[in-house]
């Protein structure tokens, strides 16, 4: 879905008040939860109440009173890797399957429920988990939780909607990526190329005969193994009452059946120790393109946030060494992009990741120029420590980035953070952690996981080649 009406209602509500922003403690959790205390070291403070319910739910509460709206979200852990091998795309499929209906909403009635009380709603699938947001005045807050457990408790899985989303699905994916130009490119192609674990390298978007083999008993068993409770977390952020929210919680979602815990795949990755080099025709687009994927360390590492830190150094805005070597000194590209994965942020994720750089350039220019250029930006990393000016400017950049992300979409950034860390680590409070262990990072670190991470035989180079 990517429904989005509704927005400007929302906006001219949060606008036409501005309470002064509360400072506002960690709840108590009681006998059924715990409250987290952030680092009084760190200066991101983000109050949260965490519980576990009896049937396995993740609940986090975090109030902000700047404005009377509440985010909703609800994370499943099942995303694009995640899914089994015959059934590629499900959990693409699912992300469609939960807006058709459920016990007590009919088809496309939750959509109308949320943009009715003035919120908007969204849903993406992602490496690790789907997930469901709503972002409403916060009266609405009772109604969201009730809509949210009904589509939990019993979707509307009927051969139907099956039929109807399956040719949704399949047209999302001829118009995304196989008549668009640059189509999925790097996102979707770039692991595929330099993943070796299937889990890690399959088509995410899934294969559509894989799509057109779904019987509606495979759908409904994917939906009682992944969309139970033991299997999800439930965020909701903004301006609520702890007591009242968590009483509301249990009162739509604790009744709810638990389902039999699902193994979680081997997702490991080997060491790469050769570049890859690959090559792939677009004959739609009308320039060529290169992509350069990097794995990354393992997420929460000291080396991982060091390689975050790389990330600012080389390619986070136009001051970034990459940026000033391809497009300002050498005129190789108009612009350069990427990240640690590109499908959200460095932290929304459980797994082996890549660091992607890509970038479209003319037809004069070749794809071992635009590597050779990458290489002169990254190896005065490698050989030297940084500068103090360097690592201060990256500081104030990451500290800006991760601000960014706890504040964005009126409560959906930090629910998207906190969901992820209940999801994958169960500690929401790693919220509180993430800018003490960007700021603690030395240039030392730095330049060992450049060494480490940022060396040719760790990458692998994505030629798209332009026309038929």
């Amino acid at each position: 879905m990517r429904t989005l009406h509704g927005l400007l209602v929302l906006v001219a509500a949060c606008a036409s008040q501005h309470p002064a922003p509360k400072t506002e403690g960690p709840g108590a959790g009681g006998a059924s939860g715990s409250a987290a205390k952030p680092d009084a070291a760190a200066s991101l403070q983000v109050p949260i109440r965490a519980l576990t319910l009896d049937n396995g739910l993740r609940v986090v509460l975090s109030r902000d009173t700047t404005a009377p709206v509440v985010a909703v979200a609800v994370y499943y852990a099942i995303g694009f890797r995640i899914e089994p091998r015959d059934r590629t795309g499900f959990a693409h499929l699912f992300e469609h399957m939960m807006f058709q209906g459920s016990q007590n909403l009919g088809k496309l009635e939750f959509i109308k429920m949320v943009q009715s009380n003035g919120g908007v709603l969204n849903g993406s699938t992602r490496f690790d988990f789907t997930n469901y947001f709503e972002v409403v005045p916060s009266n609405a807050l009772e109604m969201m939780l009730w809509g949210e457990a009904d589509r939990m408790r019993g979707l509307a899985v009927t051969q139907d909607n099956l039929t109807n989303q399956q040719g949704v699905v399949k047209s999302e994916v001829r118009v995304n990526v196989l008549n668009r130009p640059y189509g999925g490119f790097p996102w979707l192609d770039m692991p595929q190329y330099a993943n070796k674990n299937w889990h890690n390298a399959h088509n995410f978007y899934g294969d559509l005969t894989d799509l057109d083999h779904a019987t509606l008993g495979d759908v409904q068993k994917f939906f009682q193994l992944y969309y139970a409770p033991n299997n999800a977390a439930l965020v909701i952020v903004g301006d609520l009452e702890y007591d009242q929210a968590e009483a509301w919680v249990k009162k739509y979602f604790a009744s709810i059946p638990r389902a039999a815990d699902q193994p979680r795949p081997d997702l490991t990755e080997p060491r790469q120790d050769q570049e890859i080099k690959a090559e792939k025709v677009d004959p739609l687009a009308d320039r060529p393109a290169l992509a350069v994927a990097y794995h990354v360390p393992d997420r929460s590492t000291p080396a991982f946030y060091a390689f975050t830190m790389l990330h600012e150094i080389l390619l986070d805005g136009r001051d970034s060494a990459l940026f000033q070597k391809l497009v300002q000194d050498r005129k190789l590209a108009g612009e350069v992009e990427g990240g640690i994965n590109l499908l959200g942020n460095p932290f929304d994720y459980a797994g082996p990741m890549l660091w992607i750089v890509n970038a479209v350039h003319d037809k004069d220019k070749t794809a071992e120029q635009l590597v050779a250029a990458i290489d002169e930006a990254i190896e005065p990393l490698r050989t030297q420590p940084v500068s103090a000016s360097t690592l201060a400017r990256a500081r104030v950049k990451a500290r800006a980035r991760l601000y960014d992300m706890v504040e964005g979409f009126f409560g959906f950034g930090r629910a998207d953070l906190l969901a992820s860390f209940a999801l994958f680590d169960n500690d929401p409070a790693k919220i509180n952690q993430l800018e003490a262990e960007l700021m603690k990072v030395t240039p030392e670190l730095i330049q060992k996981t450049a060494q480490d991470y940022l060396r040719p035989t760790n990458r692998t180079i994505l030629q798209l080649k332009a026309g038929k």
